[in-house]
This record gives structure tokens, sequence and C-alpha cells, in this order.
């Protein structure tokens, strides 16, 4: 009952559920906004078709990410007020701006893509798709510039108790930024090719509209082998800046506890936290060296000479994050992504060769692999965000400086299990729809477009 650990535990809860809807938004955006695009380059209706069917599926997932989202500001006041006293000069105006800029840019242009099949030109029907696509992604770049500086704070100064705005260019330049959002955006592609992928994979096992799956299936291989690319790319990057802006959470990533040079990568390690080393662990020389300097040779700061660091610049105190945690959901992201590697360049080798629906085993995969890039995303914020302890705002205020002192611990728990529960019925109601339209199969005819705008009013009274 420490309303601390409950006030972080629900911070974690919904920050994860609302996360599972927010990377598939990112790229499905734009997939949609390409179909339509090559319906209007080449004016075949399987484009318009495939616009439509996953259109209707973005259009899903998008409300229910309303509504998740929704949540995560109303805690900033409720349990975590301090926090919001301190930073809520720097904090607020990213999130205005992304409620104002990029939220209505992309709901505005939504509602003109649901009902303006018949009432704009084809081109400009496709132009209010890609606004959509620009919003959902310029939403994410203000979101993270909040984020980037709880982990690399910049352009302020403190003033009367507070961190006070000094600098807005310094927070839209945050070298964490610079590395944080086209990570975050590009394993949003990824996320939404492994979910075409996958669907279409179903599809073609049970042998439905098998030309049109087949297309779609050869779309998201493509733009995933491109994304998962980038995913990788700007991996290492943000791997690199983490070792020169936070090295703890790099060395609890590593499970490194004493400083080395040339730093060895562990393949396997059994951790035993409370002694501060390892029971058993397998270790190839220098790569980890390699991986943050690219090059062999170069210091990685161990966690013991961290934890002494910091306890002579930051004053006594534990500054250790849960390495276990740490350790592992680093090696769950990173062998999530590297598996979705492999299957995005078979993927994109079936695009060059004619597909064989008989070999069903391999379809299977596909559908099976949806769930990778949802792993991947959430370990990596879970990494993210818990490698972070104990600053809530890196450096300068620490978890337990940030709760609000005026919230029992009674509360907390009761808002915990309430808001747990609505999630989870949300999850549920959404899987169910997702499930439920994507094996419905493509539109066909002015009766699907009808379906498209009935569904929209109900989703969006939803999310009201």
């Amino acid at each position: 009952m420490d309303p601390l650990i409950l006030a972080r535990m629900q911070f974690g809860i919904t920050t994860v559920y609302h996360f599972f809807f927010v990377p598939l938004t990112l790229g499905l955006s734009v997939i949609v906004a390409i179909m339509e695009t090559m319906y209007v380059r080449s004016g075949k209706e399987i484009y318009k078709d495939m616009a439509k069917f996953w259109g209707k599926l973005f259009i899903i997932n998008f409300a229910m990410g309303v509504v998740t989202g929704i949540v995560q500001e109303f805690q900033f006041g409720m349990n975590w007020s301090e926090y919001s006293r301190f930073v809520g000069d720097i904090f607020g105006a990213p999130l205005a701006i992304e409620a104002l800029l990029a939220f209505f840019l992309e709901s505005t242009f939504l509602g003109v893509w649901i009902f303006g099949w018949d009432k704009l030109s084809k081109g400009w029907h496709a132009f209010s798709m890609w606004m959509v696509a620009i919003g959902s992604n310029i939403s994410a770049l203000w979101i993270l510039m909040a984020n980037s500086f709880m982990q690399e704070p910049v352009g302020y100064v403190l003033r009367n108790g507070r961190a006070e705005m000094e600098d807005f260019f310094a927070l839209l330049t945050n070298p964490n930024l610079k590395v944080m959002f086209p990570h975050t955006v590009t394993a949003g592609f990824a996320t939404a090719a492994f979910f075409v992928m996958g669907i279409s994979a179903y599809h073609l096992i049970k042998k439905q509209h098998v030309d049109f799956f087949r297309q779609s299936f050869r779309i998201a291989a493509i733009f995933g082998a491109i994304s998962i690319l980038l995913v990788g790319l700007n991996g290492h990057a943000q791997a690199q800046e983490m070792v020169r802006s936070q090295p703890m959470k790099m060395a609890a990533a590593e499970a490194l506890w004493n400083t080395e040079n040339p730093a060895s990568f562990s393949l396997f390690s059994l951790i035993d936290e409370s002694q501060r080393r390892d029971i058993f662990a397998i270790r190839i020389p220098a790569v980890l060296s390699l991986l943050s300097y690219n090059q062999l040779t170069g210091e990685v700061k161990g966690i013991n000479d961290l934890q002494t660091q910091f306890e002579s610049q930051y004053g006594a105190g534990n500054y250790i994050p849960p390495v276990t945690v740490s350790y592992w959901s680093f090696r769950i992201m990173v062998g999530a992504g590297s598996l979705m590697g492999l299957l995005a360049l078979y993927a994109l080798y079936l695009t060059v060769r004619k597909m064989d629906e008989k070999r069903q085993w391999i379809l299977q995969i596909f559908l099976g692999a949806i769930a990778l890039p949802y792993l991947a995303n959430t370990f990596g914020w879970i990494l993210t965000e818990m490698g972070r302890f104990p600053w809530v705002v890196y450096g300068v205020m620490k978890i337990e400086d940030g709760i609000s002192p005026n919230v029992p611990a009674a509360m907390v728990l009761t808002t915990l299990i309430i808001f747990t529960l609505v999630y989870g019925l949300l999850m549920a109601a959404d899987i169910y729809l997702l499930k439920k339209y994507a094996k419905a199969g493509p539109p066909s005819g002015q009766a699907d477009i009808k379906e498209v705008d009935d569904l929209a009013p109900s989703l969006v009274g939803a999310a009201d």
C-alpha cells in the first residue's frame, strides 16, 4: 500500500496499454496512404479496396488509441502533481502543441477521409489520408519531445523551485529526441507492416481473396523490410546516445558490474542483484565497445563505479535501476527485432518470386509474427522508463519527489484497479473489432462504403 509503488504501477500499466495502439497508428496510416496513392496513379480498383479495408482497421485502432491516451495526461495532475508543478512550464508546451496542431490535423482529415469517398476527387481524397499520416507522426514528435526532456533535460533553468523553459529550440534539437523520434516512428512502421502481413497470411491460408491479400502482403513486405532496417540503424544510434547520456541504463541493460575497456557484450547472464554479481555469464569480448563507439576499444562504465560516482555527485542513495528487468527487457526487444528482421528479409524474398500459398506453415509463421513488434515495443519502453531509475527527470528530479503528497494509497489502488479493468475491456473490444473486420475481407461496392461511415461515428462516440 505504498502510494509511490501503486502510482508507478498505474502509470506503467496504462502506458503499456496505450502503447499497444500508438505504433500501429503511426505505421498503418502511412501504408493506407501509400495504397490509396497507388490507386490514384494506376486507377486499379484493387488498391482502392485495399485503402478501404486497411483503413477500416486503422480507424478502429485510432479510436482506441485516443481513449487510452487521455488517461495518461490526467495522471500527471492526479498522482504526479509535484512532478507537474516542477516541469509544467516545459512539459505543457509540447503537449499543448501536440493537441492543437498534430491531433486536430489528423482527426480533422480522418473525418474528411472517412466521409469524403464520393465527395472529393481521387487526388484530394488521397491527400487527406496523407495529412492523417503526417499528423499522426508529428503527434509522436511532440510527445517524444516531452519524454526526451525527462531522459536528457535541456533548455531549462531552475528558478523558484521549478524548471522553467529557457530555450524551446534546445528542446526541439535535444540529442535524445534526434534518436528517439526516428526509432519510435520506424518501429511503428514495422509494427504496421507485420500487422498487414499477418492478416494477409491468414486470408492466404484460407484461400480467400488471394490476389488482394497477396498484393497487400507484397506492399507490407517491402515497407517492412525498409522499416526494420531503419529501426536497427536508429536503435544502434540510440544505444550510443544512451552510453553518453545515461550510462547507468546501458550498464544495467548489459549487467556490466565493473567498468571495462574494451567492454564485453553479454550473450546470457544469470544475475544476483543483491550481491551485484553474475552467477553465470557468457560474454563476448570487446563487442560492447564496438556497439558503443564503432571500434573495438572504448571504456564503458560499470554499475558499481557509476553508483560511487553518482553518490559523490548527487548525494547518498540508490542509483541502480532494476538490473534484471533492464537486462531482459533489452534482450527481448533486440531478440524480437532481430527475428522481425529475418522474417522481413524472407518476406521480401517472397515478393520477388511467386508466393506458394500451399506452404501454409510459412504463412502461419507470419500470422504469429504479428505479436513480435508488440513485444519489441513494450519491452523497449520498459527499458526506456525503468532504466532511468531513480530519476523522473534524469539528474534533476527523483521519482519519489514527483508523487502527489495528498493522494492516499487507497485512492491510488482503487483507480489502479478500475483503470486496469476498463483498459482490459477496451483491449478485448479492440481485439474483437479488429478480428471481426479483418476476417470479413476486403470491401466491395457502396454497401461497404456505408459500413465504414456507420462504424466511424460509433467509435468517435466511444472516444468521447
